[in-house]
């Protein structure tokens, strides 16, 4: 794609990319579009188990590009739902990946496809903004984020 001759626009591009890349090379394969799926419904669902505070400094972090993906369709009226489950947060993932996947032959294992997505979180957000998220998910659901690191 050429430069939109916006730098902000040209990096947000480039660096949604870099995370696209490393998404799908963490689920194991290198379709964009899978990559972007698992990005989509996962961020999806962390950002409908946060509060409108925690989702706020979260998204502060995210490019610009990936912000907006964060953002689509939020409705926080629909916040702290009754159900916050493991369960209930992967449904979220799989039905984002499964309203585009429908026709593909490759599948994507939801839970496999949420912790590819967490990993690469935690690797591009500082650690004490993801800290916070994984303290503010239900203890079943922080057990699908990698675990922080540990500085000896």
């Amino acid at each position: 794609m050429a430069p939109s001759g916006v730098e902000g626009l040209d990096t947000t591009l480039h660096t949604t990319n870099e995370w696209l890349r490393d998404i799908a090379r963490e689920i194991g394969n290198d379709n964009r579009r899978f990559a972007y799926l698992a990005l989509r419904g996962t961020l999806h669902a962390v950002r409908d188990f946060l509060s409108i505070d925690e989702s706020a400094q979260l998204s502060a972090q995210l490019p610009l590009l990936v912000r907006g993906i964060y953002f689509e369709g939020w409705n926080p009226a629909h916040l702290r739902r009754q159900d916050r489950s493991r369960e209930r947060f992967l449904a979220h993932v799989e039905t984002a990946m499964e309203r585009a996947l429908w026709n593909e032959e490759y599948p994507i294992d939801t839970e496999e496809a949420t912790r590819a997505v967490l990993r690469i979180l935690s690797d591009r957000i500082s650690e004490g903004e993801m800290d916070q998220i994984r303290q503010a998910m239900p203890a079943r659901v922080r057990e699908l984020w990698p675990q922080a690191s540990v500085i000896g």
